[in-house]
Parts: structure tokens; C-alpha cells; sequence
């Protein structure tokens, strides 16, 4: 995968986006920068970082990926893998359905995911130097984190498959059962959701794909 760096930019994401609309892509890239501006969160929301943090964007093709994985769990698969990578580090943060990563009650990073073309785009953010939020609890070397998840991620050149990962991830959703997410404009709790095998929530009925 090619690596590309930022002193500054605006998003990472916007800028692979816009390359990919261009026909400058050949090939799987990742953009990541310590300093950006105005990056984007989940639903088109604003992503609020600060200069030190780590803010990076990929994007691979379609193709590529492990064919029982569920396009609508794109964010939940690579934000898992990812906490794994953070968890071998030392941390004791936890992946808060379907795409936050948490230490505690606190978030301190997250994950989102679009598509373009025959490319799926993935951008993570955490927070390493966030006055106004948690940070990540482990003191490590950003590049070496985007190199050992990269590593994880293209093992053995074959993306880890979605039934492995989900396996994983199914054991930690209990501690997603604490919180609230905001459904049809109302805040739901997930104590009584049920996850489904494909990713999404069973709640009060309704298969949910996303939520705040």
C-alpha cells in the first residue's frame, strides 16, 4: 500500500476522495497527517481533532476484501482490527458499536467509512493530544501504529475474514450495552439490542445499521 504524508491538511479523506474522483488512484493508499482541519465524522458531522493526534485515511478495492464481509460493517471490521493493533500496544481501549473507539466511558477515537467507484474508503482518527477529550492511554510511535495495522490488515496479501473478526467482536458488545444511540431522533438504549451476524442491531424490533 502507498503511504502518503501531511504536514497539514484539511481531511485526509476528502483528499483521497477527490483523487479517486480524478483517476490519480492506481493502487490501495493511505493518507495520514498529525494536523488536520477539518476532517470528517461519522454522517458528515465534523471530526474535532487537534495537532499531535493521528488522522489517517485508506482506501482499497472492493474486490479486495474478504467476501463474507458486509459492506453496511465496513467501519466496524477495520475499527476492530485496528483496536486490536492498539490493544497489542498496551492499551485497554474497547471498540463502542458500531465504529467508536473507546478507554473506559471515554471516547478517545473513531472510524468512518464510505464508498467511491469500486474503492472503499476508510478514515480513522484518536486522539493522542486532545485537550478537550480523552486520549489514548499507551505511548507509542503514530507511524509504527499505521504500519503495524497495515501489516494486520494485508496479512498473508488476504484481509482477515469478516466471520473471524466478528466472532471477536461479538464477546466485547456487552460493554456497548451501557450507552445510548440516537434513533429516528430519539435517544435508545442498547441494553436490550441484539447483534446481528452481519453487524447491525436488533432494537425494539428494527434491524439498525448505524446510529450516533
Amino acid at each position: 500500500m502507498e503511504i502518503i504524508y501531511f504536514d497539514k491538511i484539511e481531511s485526509t479523506q476528502i483528499y483521497l476522495k477527490e483523487q479517486i474522483k480524478q483517476n490519480k488512484i492506481q493502487k490501495p493508499t493511505l493518507v495520514y497527517t498529525f494536523n488536520q482541519t477539518n476532517g470528517i465524522g461519522s454522517r458528515d458531522n465534523m471530526w474535532v481533532g487537534e495537532s499531535g493526534s493521528l488522522f489517517f485515511s485508506f482506501c482499497v478495492k472492493k474486490q479486495a476484501l474478504p467476501n463474507d464481509l458486509p459492506l453496511s460493517s465496513i467501519s466496524l471490521y477495520f475499527t476492530y482490527i485496528f483496536k486490536q493493533v492498539l490493544q497489542n500496544n498496551g492499551s485497554k481501549i474497547w471498540l463502542k458499536w458500531p465504529n467508536d473507539l473507546y478507554i473506559n466511558k471515554n471516547k478517545v477515537g473513531g472510524c468512518v467509512s464510505s464508498s467511491l467507484k469500486d474503492y472503499i474508503l476508510c478514515g480513522i482518527g484518536l486522539n493522542f493530544s486532545n485537550l478537550k477529550f480523552c486520549n489514548i492511554d499507551i505511548d507509542v510511535d503514530k507511524l509504527d501504529l499505521i504500519k503495524q495495522y497495515l501489516r494486520n490488515i494485508e496479512n498473508v496479501k488476504k484481509y482477515p475474514k469478516w466471520s473471524d473478526i466478528f466472532s471477536k467482536y461479538k464477546v466485547e458488545f456487552c460493554l456497548s450495552k451501557e450507552f445510548f444511540i440516537n434513533l429516528n431522533n430519539k435517544k435508545v438504549s442498547l441494553k436490550n439490542a441484539v447483534l446481528n451476524s452481519d453487524g447491525s442491531l436488533t432494537i425494539n424490533n428494527e434491524k439498525v445499521y448505524n446510529a450516533r
